[in-house]
């Protein structure tokens, strides 16, 4: 049996996965479909380790969080892997690490919300540079999905096809008809969003809006190129954003102790700065979404 690739990708396009696919026969493989055409079996992350807790009573299976700049991994850990059990529980909080796993998808009987989630079979203590390296080729990965699935959606069958003539591989063009097949509505402006929020977090520069309506060259299609700017209301509000993240960060430094900083003892300090409730709420779950804060018990708020 081949080994499975390990996907690249970001908690947002994971999470907002619909649909599993079974495999048949003894020990075949289950793959989480996703928006973009991920046929995810593996996937390899890195974020922030935000908290572990044990979900059974002799702390032998836990469930912990990985947080990245589009949203948060859910992991799973339990008596099949004891060593990695180990591991995860003895990790000082918060830690930037890197995971191998296994993609995961439950369906609750009485609903038809899948929830897609980890089981690590690797787990590395990484340092912020391997983080953002990370970002930079999961933005490409997911861009490379995202233009091609465009493409896809412009088409009305023999989606694999024609992608081939395009320039993209058999087994990538597969996976794409596999999620036009299954999604009657796939929101590529949000995924270009997702990407370019992903790359802002590490350049810290303005933000850029990713342009799919070029035509496809199979030559380049994972080039990093240039991004148009922001129309000028998007830029205002992503710059208001920003500064306003920037502002509850440089708070939460200067008031925050040994335990961390009072939910209310924050927002007193950005309202004197001239913040809204609203604005410094928005500010404090972008924060957490990149994994730069956490909570590490309910109302009290750190700075990784």
């Amino acid at each position: 049996m081949k080994r499975e690739v390990a996907w690249r990708m970001f908690a947002q396009e994971f999470n907002d996965a619909q649909f599993e696919e079974k495999g048949t026969g003894e020990m075949a493989p289950n793959y989480v479909i996703t928006p973009l055409g991920g046929r995810v079996n593996r996937i390899f992350l890195v974020g922030v380790l935000t908290d572990v807790e044990p979900v059974s009573e002799d702390g032998g299976f836990v469930r912990a969080h990985v947080s990245d700049p589009t949203g948060v991994f859910t992991i799973y850990s339990g008596q099949y892997q004891p060593e990695i059990t180990e591991q995860l529980t003895s990790i000082e909080i918060p830690a930037f690490v890197a995971i191998v796993g296994k993609s995961r998808a439950y369906i609750p009987e009485d609903g038809d919300m899948l929830y897609a989630s980890v089981r690590p079979q690797q787990i590395m203590i990484v340092n912020p540079e391997i983080r953002d390296q990370w970002i930079v080729e999961t933005c490409n990965r997911s861009l490379e999905r995202l233009q091609a699935m465009n493409e896809a959606m412009k088409m009305t069958e023999d989606y694999a096809s024609e992608l081939k003539t395009l320039g993209y591989g058999t087994y990538f063009s597969q996976c794409i008809e596999t999620a036009v097949q299954r999604y009657d509505h796939i929101d590529l402006e949000k995924y270009k969003r997702m990407i370019t929020e992903a790359l802002h977090y590490v350049t810290e520069g303005p933000g850029a809006i990713l342009d799919t309506s070029q035509d496809h060259d199979s030559s380049s299609s994972t080039d990093n190129k240039p991004p148009a700017a922001l129309p000028p209301d998007q830029k205002e509000t992503s710059d208001e954003m920003q500064e306003a993240e920037d502002t509850v960060l440089e708070i939460i430094r200067a008031v925050e102790g040994k335990d961390g900083a009072l939910w209310d003892k924050i927002t007193e300090q950005c309202e004197k700065k001239g913040l809204d409730v609203d604005l410094i709420e928005e500010a404090l779950n972008g924060l957490m979404e990149k994994g730069l804060i956490y909570e590490p018990v309910l109302g009290t708020i750190k700075t990784t």
